[in-house]
């Protein structure tokens, strides 16, 4: 009977907070709407929208695990980069090779990188995603930590739709709001998707020809450049000082060479520019693969701000154009990748020691490794900025 009384009393009080949290929602909705009507966003186009919406709770989920950066880098690449991918994204390039030669020549982007980003993101088209764009942003827009981006995404997507490029029913996606072939966000699809066969619409639902130019433009305008590659895995010296493994650390290729960095595969001075600026990523840290990455690879990222997809990229794109693209060094795959609280753990540590990672919320972003490195580069220890099980548990001791 006790048992039964819990189970009521439990149900009572999830039954609770669902109502708190639904009359909450429904006031930020009010809100919201007064914020969307200011953008130019018609009555007829909000009440369309949001009739019927409600709060999405495996949104929430999603939004604090994202394998990109939840995950360990190696098990996120060996899905990303799997033979059925490459097999797949080899097919999917033989296939479409008229229209991604035009494309490509019109652009300035690698068909291999085009197909690639399709093969991540979708799956050549097999996986667009089945959840409402409109009640995932406005889930994310309600609460958590990305509110700024799902009101300004939800406002993308209103004018989409009050714009006629897509129906209201035709807005589905991911759980962040991305949408079609290459999973563009509201605000990216209406700077950057391409009309390319000149029917009057930017579909990237269904149309081959405006998923890849679309994708092809926002690679151009980020800074993509024709022929010259993503980047070299890299083979370092002995005792090398891991702290100029940082993102603003750009040096030209015979620099990095002239300190005894090798390229594992090609030779760097024969095989690239000897003035073209490269930085080095050492995704998990001294004991893992080394990389040197070129200005393409920084296009990519801002596609995706995740080195572990960057670098899913730049290799699945080597595999389909026939080229070795996974590592040739081996991943410390003995480590395991710090869950959410873990990682808020190892920031508070840091704090505590006055080495200012910045905020404690879990993501391991450019002040947290330069408050780790400085740490380890004074505790003796390689000073690559990696966040392991053992570096958090030495914070803490």
């Amino acid at each position: 009977m006790k048992r039964l009384f819990a189970g009521i009393a439990s149900l009572c009080a999830a039954f609770s907070t669902a109502s708190a949290q639904s009359n909450d929602f429904d006031i930020w909705l009010e809100s919201f709407r007064a914020e969307a009507s200011a953008a130019g966003i018609s009555e007829t186009v909000l009440d369309e929208a949001f009739a019927n919406v409600t709060v999405n709770q495996r949104v929430f989920e999603l939004n604090d695990n994202q394998p990109e950066f939840s995950r360990a880098i190696w098990d996120y690449l060996d899905t990303a980069v799997s033979e059925r991918r490459i097999t797949d994204g080899r097919a999917a390039l033989a296939e479409n090779r008229i229209v991604l030669s035009l494309i490509e020549a019109a652009y300035g982007v690698d068909a291999e990188t085009i197909v690639a980003i399709w093969g991540l993101e979708s799956a050549y088209g097999r996986v667009l995603g089945d959840y409402d764009a409109i009640q995932a942003l406005a889930t994310l827009g309600f609460e958590g930590r990305r509110t700024a981006y799902g009101r300004s995404q939800l406002i993308g997507a209103l004018k989409i739709i009050q714009n006629g490029y897509a129906a209201r029913s035709e807005l589905k996606g991911s759980w962040a709001g991305a949408m079609g072939h290459t999973q563009f966000i509201p605000t990216t699809y209406l700077a950057y998707a391409v009309d390319h066969d000149g029917d009057g619409r930017r579909n990237i639902w269904s149309d081959l020809g405006d998923v890849f130019a679309s994708t092809a433009n926002y690679l151009s305008v980020s800074g993509y450049r024709a022929n010259e590659g993503w980047g070299v895995e890299a083979r370092l010296p002995g005792a090398f000082d891991y702290s100029l493994a940082t993102a603003s650390n750009k040096r030209p290729i015979v620099e990095w060479a002239s300190l005894g960095v090798e390229g594992v595969r090609r030779d760097l001075l024969s095989s690239f520019d000897p003035n073209l600026r490269a930085r080095l990523v050492v995704p998990a840290g001294a004991r893992g693969p080394a990389f040197l990455v070129f200005e393409n690879f920084e296009a990519i990222l801002k596609y995706n701000r995740s080195t572990a997809y960057a670098l899913a990229v730049a290799m699945l794109s080597d595999e389909v154009a026939g080229r070795s693209g996974r590592a040739a060094t081996l991943w410390p795959r003995e480590d395991r990748p710090l869950s959410l609280d873990e990682r808020k753990a190892l920031q508070q540590a840091l704090a505590d020691l006055g080495y200012n990672p910045g905020p404690v919320d879990g993501i391991i972003g450019a002040g947290t490794k330069a408050a780790l490195r400085k740490w380890q580069k004074n505790t003796g220890r390689p000073a690559d900025g990696y966040a392991s099980a053992a570096i958090l548990e030495a914070l803490r001791q």
